[in-house]
């Protein structure tokens, strides 16, 4: 069983830019999706956006737009950059693997957007 440490995040004031990353305990480069998931305060966790194999990605409709999932095989990292951030986005931010090994969820990354 793999795991994926997600870190990056931060207090950050309205408008900002984070880049997280999701980083995996070994290759990454067969895992057929990786997602990002975000869990607000007092709210249930919801999808980001996912990034396949070949480098596809998708996002929630909710969330296209201001987020980038990108993915360097050669780090075993996938990051999530988020744009022109607002109070709405304060969230723990996950990284998970689906069916692969990298199933279990981690710790996540707080992000806190305030001024």
């Amino acid at each position: 069983q793999g795991q994926l440490v997600e870190s990056g995040g931060g207090l950050v004031q309205p408008g900002g830019s984070l880049r997280l990353s999701c980083a995996a305990s070994g290759s990454i480069s067969h895992i057929d999706a990786i997602a990002w998931y975000r869990q607000p305060p007092g709210a249930q966790r919801e999808l980001v956006g996912v990034i396949l194999q070949d480098g596809t990605t998708d996002y929630a409709d909710s969330m296209k737009g201001r987020f980038a999932i990108s993915r360097d095989n050669t780090k075993n990292t996938v990051y999530l950059e988020i744009d022109n951030l607002k109070p709405a986005d304060t969230a723990v931010y996950y990284c998970n693997g689906g069916d692969s090994e990298y199933h279990s969820w981690g710790q996540g990354t707080q992000v806190t957007v305030s001024s």
